[in-house]
């Protein structure tokens, strides 16, 4: 029970290429890609909402009288 050497992995792949055909497995490939975009969209679209947040709780609410005496 060792890892998969590349001999392994072609033959997988060859296997799922008869079974499934050419067609079907490009497609599944289109929609792995497309997924993948979508899950890299949404990390970077909450990582920027967080940065938002943090940028709106870190503002200075020091009193302009106080702020003179330093």
């Amino acid at each position: 029970m060792g890892s998969f050497s590349l001999m392994h992995i072609l033959i997988i792949a060859v296997v799922v290429l008869v079974l499934f055909g050419k067609g079907k497995v490009s497609s599944l490939m289109g929609e792995v890609g497309k997924g993948i975009s979508s899950f890299k969209k949404g990390v970077s679209d909450g990582q920027a909402e967080i940065d938002r947040e943090a940028a709106d709780t870190a503002r200075d609410v020091t009193p302009e009288s106080e702020k003179t005496k330093v």
